[in-house]
């Protein structure tokens, strides 16, 4: 099935933290996790988020206090959150969320990398999408 690993852990339980905004995942195997909702924007599984292929990652800013304003179930094997920012359309296997949770402490310093990296502010304002095509007059 798409989203689990064969013997992996599931959840037992999705309590959604508005005030804190988080989301506690609770499963199986005893683990339980509190995954903040700027992280899992950040790291959304979305094409949107990812790209198409290693390298096209878009970094994401302004997300520190995004908030989850509905989570979907998909099949028995995931969610789909809708966040506060409009974002919708990735979807979070139990596995992902599994590692979010359990490698939060790496993420996080590899999101403060990507930042400095870049030279972006994780408050600033994302940018426009860039659009495709071009604007120059050629020839």
């Amino acid at each position: 099935m798409a989203g689990l690993k064969s013997g992996a852990p599931t959840p037992e339980a999705l309590t959604v933290h508005e005030t804190s905004r988080v989301l506690e995942v609770a499963f199986s195997d005893g683990a339980r996790f509190r995954i903040p909702f700027e992280l899992m924007r950040v790291y959304s599984p979305s094409a949107e988020v990812q790209g198409h292929g290693p390298g096209q990652e878009v970094l994401q800013t302004g997300k520190r206090d995004v908030t989850l304003v509905h989570l979907e179930p998909v099949g028995n094997y995931a969610v789909q959150p809708t966040f506060s920012d409009g974002h919708d359309s990735g979807i979070f296997s139990w596995d992902y969320l599994y590692e979010l949770g359990q490698q939060q402490e790496a993420l996080w310093a590899r999101y403060a990398e990507r930042l400095a990296a870049a030279g972006a502010d994780r408050d600033a304002p994302m940018p426009p999408p860039a659009r495709s095509g071009g604007h120059g007059g050629c020839g």
